[in-house]
């Protein structure tokens, strides 16, 4: 995104001509900051070839999956949802990683239909379950098994997924016992360590802590794995005081894992591809004045983008319009919603602001519409896919008479 004589544009064309058209609230999304942002994942990588699995549950449209599967990429799935989307998006099976710490008989079999590349799993009981299916079906299917390796990301509390107190994966122990009763079964083969610490990672020194843990358990485990699964969690800049990832000392932390293991790379990302392709535009309703605070009433709602009420998560906001007169005066950028925490950021100065204005809310290509919901029976808003002087619409307004 850039201003060109005061109006923000996204490529080639202005938001105020985006709302013209499709109105508001409305995800924006930039095709060919997408392509730049796998092409440049790519080029960090470059030197150890991994296979590339994007992370569905980041951003689940269908025309975004086409556009990723188009540039060579697979998809890292959780649900039945998800593989199916996937597949209808024309992803090769053997691309297609089914994660996820609990997933149900039909799931399991679904997938294992599907010949997908791997199912990765978190627990005894369901590598059991995914035996008696085999069984059952007569198939050797190749598995991963997912490792919590008790490693602090340094990251949000609520978005770790590899220290001892979260859901996913195995103690070091019960990893080991696992490999030692499954190793030898005629319908299952254990081609992966999975192993996923959290998400917004911008320290490669928790990385490296993973991977002495994995190197380690491997050694022990005298298993030959064909495939090591990393997970994502790359962070990306949210803020200007936000830290970015060092791609280069990660890939020498990776290049030191593979010289000790031969093993095939994948990594899962999401956030890290899509999340600044996207903008949320609103329109402010209303200007509310108060003595301390200017309250800015958005259209858009907690219901349409959760992160920050869940999260407390900060993304920047911006005008459509720039103009040069500064408020400096406290600003709650607020939604309509019957909620305190329908709030999407406080700034203690901000452009001067008319009602009917236009805003952007930055960087919620990542986790933004797949979150959304109909609370307050509010319907779910639209979302246009830009490419250079055209845009299109992907996914329509709900229209209230679709849910009532």
């Amino acid at each position: 995104m850039n201003y060109i004589k005061n109006k923000l544009f996204i490529e080639n064309i202005p938001f105020q001509k985006i709302i013209n058209k499709f109105g508001t609230p409305t995800y924006c999304y930039s095709l060919n900051k997408l392509r730049l942002n796998i092409k440049n994942f790519r080029k960090n990588f470059r030197s150890i070839n991994p296979l590339i699995c994007f992370s569905v549950k980041s951003n689940s449209n269908l025309k975004i999956l086409k556009e990723i599967k188009k540039m060579g990429i697979g998809a890292d799935v959780v649900s039945k949802g998800e593989l199916m989307l996937a597949l209808k998006a024309g992803i090769s099976p053997k691309k297609i990683v089914f994660s996820g710490v609990g997933k149900n008989l039909d799931e399991l079999t679904f997938a294992i239909d599907k010949n997908i590349l791997l199912i990765n799993s978190e627990s005894e009981s369901e590598i059991s379950q995914i035996e008696k299916i085999s069984k059952k079906k007569n198939k050797k299917i190749n598995i991963g098994l997912r490792l919590n390796p008790n490693i602090n990301p340094n990251t949000l509390n609520k978005i770790t997924t590899g220290k001892k107190e979260n859901k996913f994966g195995l103690t070091s122990k019960d990893f080991l016992k696992t490999i030692e009763k499954f190793k030898k079964s005629k319908y299952l083969n254990i081609k992966c360590l999975s192993v996923h610490i959290g998400s917004q990672i911008t320290d490669h020194n928790p990385y490296a802590k993973m991977l002495k843990v994995v190197g380690s358990i491997i050694k022990k485990s005298n298993h030959k794995f064909d495939f090591v699964d990393l997970g994502g969690g790359m962070g990306i800049k949210y803020t200007k005081d936000t830290k970015l990832l060092n791609y280069k000392k990660l890939n020498i932390i990776l290049k030191n894992f593979l010289k000790k293991n031969k093993t095939k790379i994948i990594f899962e990302p999401g956030r890290s591809i899509i999340g600044n392709t996207g903008v949320l535009l609103a329109k402010i309703l209303y200007i509310k004045k108060t003595s301390k605070i200017n309250f800015v009433i958005l259209d858009a709602a907690m219901n349409d983008f959760m992160r920050p009420a869940l999260y407390n998560a900060k993304h920047k906001i911006i005008a459509a319009k720039k103009n040069k007169k500064i408020i400096k005066k406290m600003h709650e950028f607020v939604g309509p919603i019957c909620e305190t925490t329908d709030k999407f950021l406080s700034l203690s100065k901000f452009q001067n602001l008319s009602e009917n204005d236009i805003l952007a809310i930055c960087d919620v290509g990542a986790y933004g519409m797949v979150l959304s919901s109909n609370y307050n029976l509010r319907t779910k808003p639209a979302e246009v896919l830009v490419n250079k002087s055209t845009s299109k619409i992907i996914t329509k307004r709900q229209k209230l008479n679709n849910i009532i």
